[in-house]
C-alpha cells in the first residue's frame, strides 16, 4: 500500500495554483507507483483518488472535485488479501474496481443485498396470500379490500421512519438497529398470528377452521408486519443511497440491490401460489415470519459508524429545504412525477381478458408470473448494457415501445393474432410491457440516490420515492375515472359491444406515449446531474410546490 500521503488542504492549494497538466506535475510531489508484476490482482480503497500519468507515476487527489485538466482519475490499489478462492472467483465476488465498501458480497456488505432480496421474496409470498386467504375466510369484497390497504399503509410512512433514523441513532447507530428492529417487528407480528390462531385449510366444504383468525385479528396482524417490512426496507435503501455515493462507476451497487428484489419476487410469487394450494395458508405464513429472522445474523456484522456525529433536526431541516428548491432536484423529479402521472392504465383491459377472451385465473396467473421473469429480465438489462446508454434515451426508445405494445391491445380486440392463439398473444403484449418497466426502473432510483444531501439520506431519499409512488398512485385513481367515460362494463363486454374499450385503448395509449414530451426535463446522464447541481439557481416555489405534492401523497 502506498505509504506517502499528502494533506488535503495542501493538495487543493496546488491544484488551483495549476490549471495545465505540466504545472500540475510540477506543483505536485510524485510518489512512485508499488511494482505490480507480484500481485495477482487489486483491491480498490476508495480515498483517496489518484491522477495516473502514461509513464505508471500517480499523483495525490482528494475526491472527485480534483481539478486536474483532463488527467485520469484512479483509485490507489492495494495488494489482494490472501485467499483460498481461485482470482477470477474471488475478482467476482469483490470487484477490484469497486471500493471495499460497494463489494456487495464481502461479509460487512451482505446484509445489503440480503435486504433487498428478503424485500423481494416477502413481496412475492405475501401478494398471492392476502389475495385469496380473506376470501377464504369469507371476507367482503370491503373488508378484502380494507387488508390489502392495511398491508401497505406503512408505506406512506417511510419519509417518517427516514427522518427518525437521520436523527435519532437507536443503539449507537442510525440503520442496523432500525433494520433489525423492523425485521423482528414484522417476524414477531406473523409468529402471534401462528400461535393464537387456526390456519389450517378450510374443510371440504369451504367452511374455516373454528379458530380460524378473524378479520381484526388478521388486519392488525398485517399492519405489525407491515411496518416492520417497510421500516427495514427504508433502512436498506438509506445504506445504499450512502454507499453509492463511494462508487466510481455509478449505478451498479443499486442495480445489483434492485436486481436481487426482483428476482427474489420472481421466485417468490409462483412459489406461493403453489404452497397456498397444496399445504395451506399456514406454510406461506410460516415462511412470512420465520425468513426475516434468517437475515439476523448478517446485521451484526453490518459495517457502520457508531456514535457517529449526527447533525441537528434543524440543520437537517434546512439542509433538506436547499435540497429540494435546488433545480438539479425539482427539474427532474418534476419529470418522475410528470412521467409516471401519465402511465395511465386500461382499467377495463383485465375483465376484457376474463369475460370475452375467457381467461382462467390459472392463466392469468401465468401472465402475472412471466410478467415478473421479464421485470427482473429489464432490470439486468439495464444493468449490463443500457447503463452506459443516457437516461433521457433509455426513456425515449422504451417509451416508443411501450406505445407499440399498448397499441397491440386493439389488435386483440380486434382477434388480429396473426396466427397465435389470443393467450399467447396477450402473454407477449402484458409481459414485454413489464420488461420495458423493468429498464425504466433504475434510472430514476439512480438519479434520486444522487439527489440526496450528506447525513439525510433516509428522509431525503424516502421523500423522493413517496413522490415517484404518489404519482403512479395517482394515475391509477385516473385510470379508474376513465371507466365512466365509455360503456366498458361486463354487461357490454359480453354483449360484444367494445367500442368503449378500443376507444380507452386509444385514449391511455396516447397518455402513456405523452410523457416523452417532458423528457428534456431529465438530465442526459449522471454527470449531467451533477453539472445541473453545481450551476442551478434556487426557487422557493419549486421547493415549496415539491414538498406539498409529497406531504399531500403521505395524507
Amino acid at each position: 500500500m502506498l505509504k506517502q500521503r499528502r494533506s488535503r488542504k495542501s493538495s487543493m492549494s496546488e491544484r488551483k495554483s495549476s490549471k495545465d497538466p505540466e504545472s500540475l506535475s510540477q506543483s505536485h510531489e510524485v510518489i512512485p507507483s508499488s511494482p505490480t508484476s507480484k500481485k495477482e490482482s487489486f483491491q480498490v480503497e476508495m480515498e483517496p483518488l489518484t491522477a495516473k500519468r502514461k509513464d505508471g507515476d500517480i499523483l495525490h487527489a482528494t475526491g472527485v472535485d480534483a481539478d486536474l485538466d483532463g488527467l485520469m482519475l484512479y483509485p490507489i490499489l492495494v495488494e489482494q488479501e490472501d485467499s483460498w478462492m481461485p482470482s477470477d472467483l474471488y475478482n467476482w465476488m469483490y470487484p477490484p474496481n469497486v471500493p471495499r465498501e460497494c463489494q456487495l458480497m464481502r461479509k460487512e456488505n451482505l446484509a445489503v443485498p440480503a435486504c433487498y432480496l428478503l424485500v423481494g421474496i416477502l413481496q412475492g409470498l405475501s401478494g398471492p396470500l392476502i389475495n385469496v386467504y380473506p376470501l377464504d375466510l369469507g371476507a367482503t369484497e370491503a373488508q378484502q379490500l380494507t387488508i390489502s390497504s392495511i398491508r401497505s399503509l406503512p408505506a406512506s410512512f417511510k419519509l417518517v421512519f427516514g427522518f427518525i433514523s437521520d436523527n435519532v441513532p437507536l443503539c449507537g447507530y442510525r440503520r442496523k438497529s432500525y433494520m433489525f428492529l423492523g425485521w423482528t417487528l414484522a417476524s414477531c407480528s406473523l409468529l402471534i398470528l401462528i400461535f393464537f390462531s387456526d390456519l389450517s385449510p378450510n374443510a371440504a366444504d369451504g367452511t374455516p377452521p373454528a379458530n380460524a383468525p378473524s378479520m381484526p385479528f388478521l388486519s392488525v396482524s398485517l399492519l405489525g408486519f407491515g411496518t416492520g417490512f417497510w421500516l427495514a426496507d427504508v433502512m436498506g435503501d438509506s445504506i445504499v443511497a450512502e454507499k453509492a455515493k463511494l462508487e466510481i462507476e455509478k449505478g451498479h451497487i443499486q442495480s445489483s440491490c434492485y436486481a436481487a428484489r426482483f428476482f427474489g419476487l420472481m421466485i417468490a410469487a409462483p412459489c406461493s401460489t403453489y404452497i397456498y394450494s397444496t399445504m395451506g395458508p399456514q406454510s406461506v405464513i410460516s415462511l412470512l415470519a420465520i425468513l426475516p429472522l434468517v437475515i439476523l445474523p448478517t446485521l451484526y456484522d453490518l459495517q457502520e459508524e457508531r456514535n457517529a456525529i449526527v447533525k441537528s433536526t434543524s440543520e437537517q431541516c434546512n439542509e433538506i429545504w436547499k435540497t429540494v428548491c435546488s433545480r438539479a432536484v425539482w427539474q427532474p423529479m418534476g419529470f418522475v412525477y410528470l412521467y409516471n402521472l401519465l402511465q395511465v392504465s386500461n382499467g377495463a383491459w383485465r375483465e376484457f381478458q376474463k369475460t370475452v377472451l375467457g381467461f382462467t385465473s390459472s392463466q392469468l396467473n401465468i401472465i402475472l408470473i412471466v410478467a415478473y421473469v421479464l421485470l427482473y429480465l429489464g432490470v439486468l438489462a439495464y444493468k449490463y448494457y443500457f447503463i452506459t446508454w443516457s437516461w433521457r434515451s433509455v426513456y425515449i426508445l422504451t417509451t416508443l415501445l411501450n406505445g407499440v405494445f399498448s397499441a397491440l391491445q386493439v389488435l386483440l380486440i380486434y382477434g388480429i393474432t396473426f396466427g397465435l392463439s389470443p393467450f399467447l398473444f396477450a402473454l407477449g403484449d402484458d409481459a414485454f410491457a413489464e420488461f420495458i418497466g423493468g429498464i425504466q426502473f433504475l434510472p430514476t432510483t439512480i438519479m434520486m440516490v444522487h439527489l440526496c444531501p450528506a447525513g439525510s439520506e433516509g428522509a431525503s431519499y424516502a421523500m423522493f420515492t413517496t413522490v415517484n409512488n404518489s404519482a403512479l398512485n395517482l394515475s391509477s385513481a385516473i385510470s379508474t375515472t376513465l371507466l365512466g367515460i365509455w360503456d366498458v362494463s361486463k354487461t357490454a363486454l359480453s354483449a360484444g359491444n367494445l367500442t368503449g374499450l378500443i376507444n380507452l385503448t386509444y385514449l391511455t395509449t396516447f397518455c402513456q406515449i405523452a410523457g416523452i414530451l417532458f423528457v428534456g426535463l431529465l438530465p442526459k446522464t449522471k454527470e449531467d446531474l451533477q453539472k445541473l447541481n453545481h450551476k442551478s439557481s434556487t426557487s422557493m416555489w419549486g421547493g415549496a410546490i415539491f414538498l406539498t405534492i409529497t406531504f399531500f401523497s403521505i395524507m
